[in-house]
């Protein structure tokens, strides 16, 4: 005789994201009340990890910490001086680093009601996030992202962990935050560069969910493209908020299924970024990625010209280069990136699913892709970057001369 019983649980998630300003400053009171709601009338144990590129741009950040713990000593305790920990893809590759801030949390005596409040960008997050779920099986985890793309994508989210094994993000968990704070003012101190790069993400979203925001990126692209302080934290606020409306709303938060539309350009761009050793950055690489992707629609009939040419002078607009040396590397005839499909589809759980573009703000899954029109859409952008460089030779030769 069979006796089978279904068990169904239902656990209702909730988390605050403040937009605020000066998160550190004794006067703002958003960061004390976003740990203390639950328990308002309970001294709370905090420990700080930061960003070691946070830590060199802003100097004084640990003493600011600490005045602000001294300022709400009835809500926060420090449970220590701040960790600060690599920064950079480094942070997710050094398994050493998360091994040593996971045996740190168990010295100080971190329990499950204890906060670690992450102040960095992405691979920080990620790294401290996976710490912190590992230990105690999930110590609280305050994020303060510190960059466009974690402000803007990632740090609002629920997803943690580290590369292993030669792959990305091999190895982590799904674990809401228990608060996020995005402060515009730490985008400050951000390279020219880095600023670009955590736009692909708002791209990325746009592209696949609202064509309003694709239409305000390219409108914009200009003053984006030279960090201007207001649109930048504009394009942050408006990217979080599509990122969390869906997460709330797609019906699959923690991806148990094969679709992740929010992976759209990523089958490419995780397998650049291990090819380059991470001299790309993540959305550098996405960016390409996103490129490939809206060649390879247009060759395969999804997409119209016009639509994969506005994505892809956009993208230029906004300052990423859309070729990068290693999407010719090769082993044998094959192009060594095509291998990120297969990468994809393991981490999917075997089915492959590749959001692809139909029109600015509607995408499609499919569930093969045809190498040939990848291998076609790889040569049209080398081409297109071989155009791009002659015209900037020749306006450069021609400026000389006059």
């Amino acid at each position: 005789m069979m006796l089978l019983h279904v068990q169904r649980i239902a656990v209702p998630f909730e988390y605050p994201v403040y937009f605020t300003e000066s998160v550190f400053s004794p006067g703002n009171g958003d960061l004390a009340s976003a740990i203390a709601a639950k328990e308002p009338r309970r001294r709370h144990r905090v420990l700080p990890v930061i960003d070691g590129g946070v830590a060199a741009a802003w100097p004084s950040i640990a003493d600011d910490i600490a005045r602000y713990a001294d300022a709400h000593a009835e809500r926060l305790s420090l449970a220590a001086d701040p960790i600060v920990v690599p920064g950079g893809e480094a942070a997710k590759n050094d398994g050493a680093a998360t091994a040593e801030l996971q045996a740190r949390l168990d010295a100080l005596g971190m329990d499950r009601q204890s906060f670690v409040m992450i102040v960095g960008g992405g691979a920080v997050l990620d790294m401290a996030g996976y710490a912190a779920a590992t230990v105690h099986r999930g110590v609280r985890v305050v994020r303060i992202p510190t960059t466009v793309l974690a402000q803007a994508d990632s740090g609002v989210g629920v997803k943690n962990g580290v590369n292993a094994f030669g792959k990305k993000n091999l190895l982590g968990t799904f674990a809401p935050p228990f608060a996020v704070l995005i402060d515009p003012r730490f985008l400050e101190t951000l390279s020219l560069r880095d600023k670009v790069a955590g736009m692909a993400e708002a791209v990325k979203v746009a592209l696949i969910r609202d064509a309003r925001l694709f239409s305000w990126l390219s409108e914009r692209a200009p003053a984006l493209a030279s960090g201007s302080p207001a649109p930048l934290a504009e394009l942050v606020r408006r990217s979080a908020e599509i990122h969390l409306q869906h997460i709330a709303t797609a019906g699959d938060p923690f991806e148990l299924g094969s679709a992740r539309p929010l992976d759209f350009g990523h089958w490419a761009a995780h397998k650049l970024e291990s090819l380059t050793k991470h001299r790309l950055r993540h959305g550098e690489a996405v960016a390409i990625g996103i490129a490939i992707d809206t060649l390879y629609a247009e060759l395969s009939g999804l997409c119209s010209a016009p639509t994969a040419a506005a994505v892809l002078s956009t993208l230029e607009a906004l300052g990423f280069a859309l070729w990068d040396d290693a999407l010719a590397l090769a082993r044998g005839e094959r192009l060594c990136v095509l291998d990120g499909l297969d990468e994809f589809r393991e981490h999917l759980g075997g089915e492959l699913t590749v959001t692809l573009l139909e029109d600015v703000g509607r995408a499609r899954e499919v569930h093969a892709m045809e190498e040939r029109h990848i291998v076609a859409a790889i040569a049209r952008l080398r081409e297109r970057a071989g155009k791009r460089a002659a015209r900037a030779a020749a306006g450069a030769a021609g400026a000389a001369l006059s």
